[in-house]
């Protein structure tokens, strides 16, 4: 079996967020929070790939995945600080600070139609141990590129820890 693991160096900020949808029936109430995220996911794409070719300040967005729950939507985020992730959420200039506003404005009419939610994980480069055999492509992988899995120890235990130079 051929076994990658990320190539990614360095921290990682693992930012989870979603939203409950409690009233289906009423997407007037759902809708925006619901399109909104994916805007900012374009947003922060489009900054990482000029920022790769030189055109823009990096923000620190590695990428994101987006998953579908029974209940809602979820988008698994990774960053390279929480501060980088802060500055985002905070920028006048970026999607999210209008969003959220817009989403609170509705919540406080209707708190009973939609939750939202995030987890934030600052993981140390030495927390980090990732495995993809055979071709898999998911995760931190599928977002920063692979290594051959060796490069970082023969087994869960030493890639777990380790630091490559």
């Amino acid at each position: 079996m051929r076994q990658q693991t990320h190539a990614h160096e360095g921290d990682v900020v693992v930012f989870n967020i979603g939203m409950t949808i409690r009233k289906p029936h009423r997407p007037d109430l759902w809708w925006t929070p619901f399109v909104a995220m994916p805007r900012m996911i374009a947003e922060l794409s489009r900054n990482r790939a000029a920022a790769d070719r030189g055109e823009a300040e990096d923000l620190g967005f590695l990428g994101a995945h987006t998953l579908m729950g029974r209940r809602g939507p979820w988008v698994v985020q990774y960053w390279r600080s929480t501060e980088d992730l802060y500055r985002y959420a905070s920028s006048a200039d970026a999607q999210h600070l209008p969003a959220w506003k817009k989403f609170n404005a509705v919540a406080r009419k209707h708190p009973d139609a939609v939750g939202i939610w995030h987890e934030t994980f600052a993981v140390p480069a030495s927390g980090i141990e990732t495995l993809y055999g055979n071709g898999a492509s998911a995760g931190l992988g599928a977002l920063t590129g692979t290594a051959e899995a060796t490069r970082r120890g023969r087994g869960a235990r030493e890639r777990l820890g380790s630091q490559v130079a």
